[in-house]
């Protein structure tokens, strides 16, 4: 009871659908109908304002709706139960739930994703190392970065939507497990509560808690995804990244270490994962032995639900308050992408076309090539600021088998690999190469609005079309 009282109003919700459905099939008169409806009236109205009283003998917040109703209308209120079980009753109002719940998380992913999507937006052309194995690798985008993280959390608009869809089906009317002899109407049930479908198989209907088990994991993946999002604003916030400023409402001090501003929002959102995937695994361990049909074993199945739910909510919130107010350190990200080493892989491609296309190296292939360009950049101390497209005097060209120094001297490459000398010219094709080629660089730097804004839109419409 002190769990499934969040139920509370799917009870209801469900109890008037049994109700106007038993009075269609004439299994209640009119009266005692409205009777009932009354009473459950009286029920919301009380849970609302905390007079609701609940009693020893209830075991649950089914029960207690129930014996409420009988005591406000006499026998009719005893008929609300016709025809009706605990088993679908209780599948009804959970699947109710989690069909408004699971939703209500997809709309609260959205707000993150906007959050990210306009800090991406204001990011403009600031730069930081992209790293592979935690080591950097090669500069991109600030934007881009952000960017990559609302595209995964797209994929968890998906899964709870998915999630919803997968509960949209109605069990009422399946009764304990074999359905019932009476006159009952599953379809008028399935169509009051809004349900896009009713169940086939009525064994199936009150032990079915696959939809449980999926919003499970759509919240655990979830939550895995906003750890790795906190694990990269602890690394950043700290003194060896320097890559972010805490705002003081995201974070807190130390009981004894005055110099510390500590990531605790961060931190909890990675904790918080460890904690929703507990429930997901517990949950399927009550599963795995279960024989039909229904068994009390899946009274387990609310609270790692409800647990999930709110832990979803409660870090999406942090986590969206704590984006929305980072400071970015331009400086410092841009210090850290710009080293020699930074521009290499680039290199290595450009020499790859003056092998495959001009002969140079004498044809040495690819091997070849990302060793001198290794070598090279390391010792010609070219920086990625330095050949940044920001700072271009002039084009050259960028396709395939076009000389990219057209209309200058052609450097001498094999020279300049032994004394570590990096023509300019070469240096400039490389940028334009890879600024002006978005098929190979995923993003075109020069239009951001389009690749931005496509990370979302699409979400935004189904999600709040539907809140």
């Amino acid at each position: 009871l002190p769990f499934d009282r969040r139920l509370a109003a799917d009870d209801l919700a469900g109890s008037r659908a049994h109700v106007g459905m038993l009075a269609s099939v004439g299994l209640l008169t009119a009266d005692e109908a409205a009777a009932v409806l009354g009473a459950l009236d009286t029920v919301e109205a009380e849970l609302a304002d905390g007079s609701f009283v609940f009693a020893a003998s209830d075991e649950d917040i089914h029960t207690a709706v129930e014996r409420r109703v009988t005591e406000l209308a006499g026998p009719a209120g005893a008929k609300l139960h016709t025809g009706r079980s605990r088993n679908d009753q209780v599948a009804t109002d959970l699947r109710l739930w989690t069909k408004r719940e699971t939703r209500g998380v997809a709309a609260r992913i959205h707000a993150l994703q906007e959050v990210l999507v306009a800090r991406a937006e204001a990011a403009g052309d600031t730069y930081l190392p992209g790293y592979t194995h935690l080591q950097r690798a090669q500069p991109v985008l600030l934007a881009h970065h952000l960017l990559a993280h609302v595209w995964t959390l797209a994929r968890d608009v998906e899964r709870f939507l998915a999630a919803s869809d997968r509960a949209d089906v109605s069990p009422l009317g399946a009764g304990a497990l074999a359905g019932s002899s009476l006159p009952l109407d599953p379809d008028a049930t399935a169509a009051a509560l809004g349900f896009g479908a009713r169940f086939d198989n009525s064994l199936d209907a009150v032990s079915d808690r696959d939809f449980v088990a999926e919003a499970l994991f759509a919240a655990s993946l979830l939550e895995i995804h906003l750890s790795r999002l906190g694990e990269e604003v602890v690394l950043w916030s700290s003194e060896e990244f320097g890559f972010v400023r805490l705002p003081d409402a995201y974070s807190t001090g130390s009981s004894m270490l005055p110099q510390k501003k500590n990531p605790d929002i961060a931190e909890l959102a990675r904790g918080k994962a460890g904690r929703v995937l507990g429930d997901l695994t517990g949950f399927l361990a009550t599963l795995k032995g279960l024989p039909l049909a229904y068994n009390r074993d899946l009274q387990e199945d609310k609270e790692p639900l409800f647990d999930a739910v709110d832990t979803c909510a409660l870090t999406l919130s942090a986590l969206t308050g704590l984006m929305a107010n980072l400071e970015f350190v331009d400086g410092a990200m841009r210090a850290a992408a710009d080293v020699p080493t930074a521009t290499a892989t680039d290199l290595a491609e450009f020499l790859v076309d003056l092998v495959e296309h001009h002969g140079a190296l004498g044809g040495g292939g690819h091997a070849s090539v990302n060793h001198v360009a290794g070598a090279d950049v390391r010792g010609c101390g070219v920086r990625f600021s330095e050949v940044s497209c920001f700072g271009l005097r002039g084009g050259f060209g960028t396709g395939g088998a076009s000389n990219p120094f057209q209309g200058s001297q052609e450097p001498d490459l094999e020279k300049s690999m032994v004394t570590g000398d990096l023509n300019e010219a070469l240096v400039e094709w490389i940028v334009q190469y890879r600024i002006n080629d978005p098929k190979r660089y995923l993003f075109d730097i020069r239009r951001p609005e389009k690749t931005l804004r496509a990370a979302s839109e699409a979400v935004m419409r189904e999600v709040v079309g539907d809140r």
